[in-house]
Order: C-alpha cells, then sequence, then structure tokens
C-alpha cells in the first residue's frame, strides 16, 4: 500500500510541477549531510528549485496549498555528488572503433551519461578530464533546463596531459583524424605546455579559463610510463613547482579551484606544497607508502583527497594476479598494498575525502573485452561505481555517516558550491534522494533509491537516459553498426 501511494504522489508531483511550485516532503527520517543526529519525522518545504525550511514535523509545518510528498518510514538525504566523472569516458577513447563511430556524436553520449549518473541519485557530478567545449555545451543546455541530467561541471582537458592520440598510435588513425581529437581534447594545454616558462604557462592558462571551465586540473605526473596500466600510476613529474605555481595563481585570481592528478609520493607532496585545493587519487603513492610528513600536510593545508579505492575482493584479487601471474610483478603488487594502506591511515587521521569514482558509460564491446576478474566490483561504471565506493571506504573505517559526507557536502566545499548545494538546508538547491532503509545502519541500504529530486522537481528515473546509445538494447549486441 505504501508503494502504491508513494507512485500516486510522485505521478501527482510530475503532473502538476508547472502548477505547484511549493512542495513539501513529510514523514521520512532526514540525514541532512552535515553529521548531527537525524531528524526523526521530517518535514523539506521547497519552494520552485529551493528549500525553504527543514525540520521535525513539530516546528516545521507544511503550507496551505503545497504538494505533499509522503514518505513515511523511509530515509531522506542530499543529492549526490561525484567529485570525478569521465562523462566520455577515457577508457572509450583508447579504442579506435569508439572514436570513428561516434566522432560526430560526442554531445548525445555525454547527455547519456549525465542521465544515466541522475537515474542512480547523483545530481551533481564533476567532469574532469574529456572534450571541453562539448562537455559545456551540453553543462549549459542541462542548466537552462533544456536537457534533464546531473548538473554538471567540467575541467576539460587535464592539462599538460595528451589528448587522445600519442606518437605511440601514429598508426591507428589517420593524421587529420588524430588531429582532429587531439585539439578537442588538448584545447592547447597538452604537453607542449611543459616546455614552457612558467610566465608563458600563466598566460596559456588565462586563455583557458576564458573558455568557461569550472576548474582546472593539471598533470603533476605524466600519463607515460605507467608502473602498470591498470593502476595508471606513473613517477615521472611534468610541471616544475614554478609552472604548477603560475597556474594556481591565475586560477585563484579567476575564482576557481585548482586539482592535480598524481601518482607518486614525490608528486602529491609537491601538489600540496604548491598550494593546490584537491588532489585526485590521493592514496595512490606507488610502492612507497605516505610518510607522515605528507598525511599531516592534509590536514595542515585543509586540501581535500578523491579517492578512487577498490572494495576488500577486489583488492584480494588484484594482489593475487600480480602475485601469481609470469611474470610475477612484486612492484605491482607492493603499490596495491601501499594503497590501501594509505586509505586506512588517511580515514583515521580525518583526511577530509571525496567519493570520486572516474567513472563513465562504457562501450559493451570495450567492457565485454575486460576479463571477469577486471569487471568484479569495478567502479568504472556510472550507475554502479558510486555504490562500491561507499562499501569499500565502509570496510576500511568510515563511518557511514562520514560516507555521505564524503559524496555530498565533502565534495560541495571542495569545490566551493556549499552556499549551494551539499547539504539539506534552507536557500540550498533542492537536490534530494529518498531511500527506503536506514544507510545509517547498512551503507548498502543506499541502493534501495525510491525516489530522486534534483532542483524540487521530482526525476522519472525509469525513463532515463531519454536516449540510449551506449546503453541500447542494439548497442549490447557485438556486431552490430550503431553509426547515425
Amino acid at each position: 500500500m505504501k508503494k502504491v501511494l508513494l507512485a500516486m504522489t510522485i505521478a501527482l508531483c510530475l503532473t502538476g510541477a508547472t502548477k505547484a511550485q511549493t512542495v513539501a516532503v513529510t514523514g521520512a527520517t532526514i540525514i541532512d549531510g552535515n553529521g548531527g543526529t537525524p531528524i526523526r519525522d521530517g518535514v523539506i518545504v521547497i519552494n520552485d528549485k529551493r528549500i525553504t525550511a527543514v525540520g521535525p514535523r513539530s516546528s516545521v509545518s507544511v503550507p496551505a496549498g503545497a504538494q505533499e510528498i509522503r514518505v513515511n518510514g523511509k530515509y531522506v538525504l542530499p543529492g549526490l555528488m561525484d567529485a570525478n566523472v569521465h562523462l566520455i569516458h577515457w577508457m572509450n577513447w583508447d579504442h579506435i572503433e569508439f572514436l570513428a563511430r561516434y566522432e560526430n556524436q560526442l554531445e548525445p553520449l555525454i547527455e547519456e551519461a549525465a542521465q544515466t549518473s541522475l537515474k542512480y541519485g547523483v545530481t551533481t557530478v564533476f567532469d574532469s578530464m574529456g572534450p571541453l567545449r562539448p562537455l559545456m555545451r551540453v553543462r549549459d543546455r542541462i542548466n537552462k533546463g533544456e536537457v534533464i541530467g546531473s548538473r554538471m561541471y567540467v575541467a576539460g582537458n587535464i592539462v599538460g596531459f595528451r589528448a587522445v592520440f600519442d606518437i605511440d598510435s601514429i598508426r591507428s588513425a589517420s593524421i587529420p583524424f588524430q588531429e582532429r581529437y587531439n585539439k578537442m581534447f588538448e584545447e592547447n594545454m597538452g604537453p607542449d605546455l611543459a616546455w614552457m616558462t612558467p610566465e608563458q604557462v600563466k598566460e596559456e592558462t588565462r586563455k583557458y579559463i576564458a573558455l568557461g571551465i569550472d576548474f582546472l586540473k593539471y598533470g603533476v605526473t605524466g600519463d607515460g610510463f605507467p608502473i602498470n596500466s591498470e593502476i595508471g600510476q606513473s613517477a615521472v613529474l611534468r610541471f616544475s613547482p614554478e609552472q604548477q605555481r603560475a597556474m594556481i595563481e591565475e586560477c585563484h585570481k579567476a575564482g576557481i579551484i585548482v586539482q592535480t592528478h598524481q601518482s607518486s609520493i614525490e608528486s602529491l607532496r609537491e601538489a600540496l606544497e604548491t598550494g593546490v585545493d584537491m588532489v585526485q587519487h590521493g592514496s595512490h603513492t606507488g610502492p612507497t607508502p605516505m610518510p607522515e610528513s605528507t598525511l599531516q600536510m592534509f590536514l595542515s593545508k585543509k586540501v581535500y583527497s578523491g579517492i578512487q579505492t577498490n572494495t576488500q575482493r577486489k583488492t584480494k584479487l588484484q594482489l593475487e594476479h600480480a602475485q601469481h601471474e609470469f611474470p610475477p610483478d612484486p612492484l605491482r603488487a607492493q603499490s596495491i598494498r601501499v594503497q590501501h594502506e594509505n586509505e586506512v591511515r588517511m580515514i583515521k587521521a580525518g583526511v577530509p575525502m571525496l567519493l570520486a569514482t572516474d567513472a563513465g558509460v562504457n562501450d559493451p564491446d570495450i567492457y565485454a573485452s575486460r576479463s571477469d576478474y577486471q569487471k568484479l566490483d569495478w567502479m568504472l561504471v556510472l550507475g554502479e561505481g558510486h555504490y562500491l565506493w561507499m562499501r569499500a571506504m565502509v570496510e576500511q573505517g568510515m563511518t557511514p555517516m562520514t560516507v555521505i559526507q564524503s559524496a555530498t557536502k565533502n565534495i560541495a566545499a571542495a569545490y566551493h558550491k556549499l552556499d549551494q548545494m551539499g547539504t539539506l538546508e534552507p536557500g540550498k538547491f533542492a537536490d534530494l534522494i529518498v531511500v527506503d532503509a536506514d544507510p545509517l545502519q547498512d551503507i548498502e541500504n543506499m541502493r534501495k533509491l525510491s525516489l530522486v529530486m534534483k532542483e524540487g522537481k521530482v526525476i522519472d528515473t525509469k525513463a532515463l537516459p531519454l536516449n540510449p546509445i551506449l546503453t541500447s538494447e542494439a548497442a549490447k549486441n557485438p556486431g552490430l553498426v550503431r553509426m547515425k
């Protein structure tokens, strides 16, 4: 009966959204994202796109004429966020058939990915590497209400990285094809930047900011010479500290945050010392454990860390493969152990950590080429990755409440958006999710999603994505031509 009532209420909300501006979500336990005691029998009042009141029914009344969504016995949380996604996924663009097939469909693919993340309760995503202009165009359409999808913030290319093609792939495609893709991704902020003086780097950064990026991400380490392609670690330093400071100074002057890709202990130290706001892959330090001095620098400088983690069973499998493959790879095995140990220490120390999956929508042909071992608990899949992240972090000692904050409030704070989102408080966007059981008792209850709301509107999650391409049934049948 309760499910029927909820379905009817949602239907009313959807059909009457243009008539009623005030909505009240009632009856649930509210976990507002601030970390305090949950509010039993709570009421959230929403006017237009924003929250106007939050509290227990005893202190917050439902306004006369408000559209009421009764979710008795359920749990309301802030809309989830992902601090590191790739709406055009990097695993896809490593394959020539994907690039050729979808060269003129990047924006529909981005829309599909943004709708896939919204379907699973991720109302805001931060895309930290991808084709800038297509991403910005979809971002702007979503912001204008022309297209449904997770709210998007985009960085474009990881500054200093190769785009799609490098010298090793010179024979895999025609030169004009390669140049088109590289130009679209790099926007003059690719590997050539490393040859420039700090002043020249500053000037190029200024031009890049003017294109309309929401934040900047640069590579302290390069994207070549990895220890292992599966964990993507490298110890090659790409930029000098002076070049890094030039980028950071220009971004802070423009009011945007700076984050890094780094994957060695020295690149992490450099990033923290030069003044970045956030690091991705903060626990990836190769085979060298994080020194206590670096751990303390996270805390003293109040730097946020996106974490790409693994569940316990995935870590166990990774170690088994590294130790038993031929020839054995002890360096890789040590790096896997160190990553896990770093994460446990960071949790215990209280480093502010962010849910950051690195996920996207994978081409079915490419996904099918992965081994069963690689697919197990694979965090790189939008819609599944954030649930696996939550499980993994609880396994490593993080409390469910801190996990929730790492997926909401912490991310909003790290990106300087906490005045707009991240918690359920008056004045903020009415982004929220409803789950059927208490996630503080079992973080797996986050999967029991029964309602998603973005900016005060209930989302018809079953209808998403509206234009399935990679997620379509046709795309799941290998060999079919999917050109349009």
